[in-house]
Parts: C-alpha cells; sequence; structure tokens
C-alpha cells in the first residue's frame, strides 16, 4: 500500500479548513500524525531520534 500524490485546485474562498480535515480522520490516524511530526521534529532539532531516558531509583532499605 502506498501513498499516492493529489493536487486539489480550491478558489480562495472556498479552501476547506485544517479542523474539517482533522475531525475527518479516525483517532488512530491523527496520534501516527502526531508521532510522525514529533519525530521528525526532534529529528531537525536535536539530529537524533529521541530514545527512552534511563531513570534509577534509589530506595532506602531499613537493617533488619
Amino acid at each position: 500500500m502506498g501513498i499516492s500524490k493529489v493536487v486539489k485546485k480550491y478558489k480562495i474562498n472556498e479552501q476547506p479548513n485544517d479542523f474539517s480535515f482533522w475531525q475527518s480522520k479516525s483517532y488512530e490516524e491523527r496520534l501516527n500524525a502526531l508521532e510522525q511530526i514529533r519525530k521528525e521534529y526532534n529529528l531537525w532539532r536535536y539530529n537524533a531520534e529521541q530514545r527512552f531516558q534511563r531513570i534509577y531509583r534509589v530506595v532506602k532499605r531499613k537493617q533488619c
């Protein structure tokens, strides 16, 4: 399944708005688009893919 290019011409006063476009998409499609934008931004901004940070927690234990 590939992506096909589609071009549509509208008169300036008949252009559809972004809100109606995104409302027509499913929750999963919107979330996938947001994740793709986030990845592209991180690659552009930090020149690297974002990864999980390592988190360490020190737990103080009582001596018995």
